[in-house]
Order: C-alpha cells, then structure tokens, then sequence
C-alpha cells in the first residue's frame, strides 16, 4: 500500500482572506512523506504538477486536521478530485474517540517525546522574507511527525498527548486504517 503523509503551509492566514474556508487560501508548500521511496520531499505552488503524478498513484492520504484543511485546500489547485483517494485525518480519529480536539504538538511531544520545530504563524513572515528553506524544513518536519503518530498508533492502538504536565492516553482502532478503499480517481494526466 503507497501510503502519502502530507501537510501544507499557505501564503496567507484566515484573517486575511475574511474566511474560515481552506480553500480561499494560497499554498505556498506542500510537503510529503512517500511509503514506496521511503523519503520525504516538498512542493511549492508552481511545481505543483510534480505533486499529482505521485498523488494519483497512492493508495491512502494521511494528514494531521488534513479533511477540513489540507485536502480542500490542496484539491483546489488539483484537475481532479483528491477525495476519491482514501484518506485519514489523525485528528479526526482522534476527535471521534476522544471527543475532543488537540495540538500535533501535544500528541507529538506525549508520544514520540518530541515538538514541533516551530509555529505555523511563522510561516508568513518566512514567505514575506523569502525563506523558503525555513518553511521547507517546518513543513516536512511537521510531515515526519504525523507519519511517527501514525506508525505510533498502527503499532501500539493508542496516542499519548500531553496536557500541562500530565500524559494522558487516547485508545484507537486502527484495525481499518489500512483497509483499501475505492480508488476512483479522475487522473490529471493522460493514460
């Protein structure tokens, strides 16, 4: 199974635009963990024709708050259409057994030990001053802590996030996390 960890960082923030909706944002680079190569690699908006080739082929998207965020937000740039493509959102797991919405970086720093290498305000000032490598190195490490999470819970059935000082433990079935889904995708490119 081709499974793509993605996460996007945008040009502009909601208060910018005057919306709430994703799709209303710029991307300014989108970065992504490949199970079939086993490497991480990013995309800024003009390549982003190098992005869907290897979208079209996977068999699972997986991102963190990526269902009402990341995918409208990317799908708005793709020819097709990425919900076709089976998707799971870590947070969405989460919220639905857990009941209640958290931080990466709760969930990273709970599980894995680790944070976050930065904030995604920062982001803004970053593309402002052309420091594209700085929003880069965020982006795939914000990547490789959701692809972490998720082998975390596939292996072990639960996410640990940390709260002040307490660590408390969130159960998970991933039992279906894996399972294939329709693959009905409208291809961007010509077969």
């Amino acid at each position: 199974m081709r499974k793509i960890v993605f996460d996007i960082e945008t040009k502009n923030f909601f208060h910018d635009i005057g919306s709430n909706d994703p799709s209303k944002l710029d991307i300014a680079l989108v970065a992504i963990y490949d199970s079939e190569t086993d490497s991480y690699s990013s995309y800024l908006e003009d390549e982003l024709g190098k992005l869907w080739p290897i979208l079209e082929r996977a068999d699972m998207l997986i991102g963190f708050t990526s269902e009402h965020f990341d995918l409208p937000l990317l799908n708005k740039y793709y020819p097709g259409d990425l919900t076709k493509i089976k998707h799971l959102d870590i947070l969405k797991e989460i919220k639905n057994t857990y009941g209640r919405r958290m931080k990466l970086d709760q969930l990273a720093e709970g599980t894995l030990g680790k944070n976050k290498s930065g904030h995604g305000s920062e982001v803004l000032d970053w593309w402002k001053t052309g420091e594209i490598e700085k929003i880069r190195a965020y982006c795939i490490d914000d990547v490789r802590l959701t692809k972490e999470l998720y082998d975390y819970a596939r292996a072990n059935n639960k996410l640990i996030f940390k709260e002040g000082k307490d660590l408390h433990e969130i159960k998970l079935d991933t039992a279906e996390w894996e399972k294939p889904g329709d693959h009905k995708l409208t291809f961007s490119l010509p077969f």
